[in-house]
């Protein structure tokens, strides 16, 4: 599986971006895509993720701001960010997990898409 990321970049504060991510190579029916982000000096975070049957989870810190949603039939998962914060800033990760069972998966990373948010 082959991760595309795209949509990051320079915002002001209270502002918006939409990330997407476009799956490629093999797909599988039972997977999870989702987004993580790493500032400087931090690990990096789930920000949210979506199984291939819809269902959702946020961290706290984007909740009811950053919806994510995927297109099943593109292979593709998107998230909407709105007011965006400085807090925000960091390296945005497009993951996919193919699920093998509920202890097993594999895990595939895109390259990663800077979003910074200043004034």
């Amino acid at each position: 599986v082959q991760l595309q990321a795209s949509g990051g970049g320079l915002v002001q504060p209270g502002g918006s971006l939409r990330l997407s991510c476009a799956a490629s190579g093999s797909s599988f029916s039972r997977n999870v895509m989702g987004w993580y982000r790493q500032a400087p000096g931090k690990q990096r975070e789930l920000v949210a993720l979506i199984t291939s049957g819809g269902t959702t989870n946020y961290a706290d810190s984007v909740k009811g701001r950053a919806p994510i949603s995927r297109d099943n039939p593109r292979n593709t998962v998107y998230l909407q960010m709105d007011s965006l914060k400085p807090e925000d800033t960091a390296i945005y990760y497009c993951k996919y997990r193919r699920i093998i069972n509920s202890d097993v998966g594999y895990d595939y990373w895109g390259q990663g898409t800077q979003v910074t948010v200043s004034s």
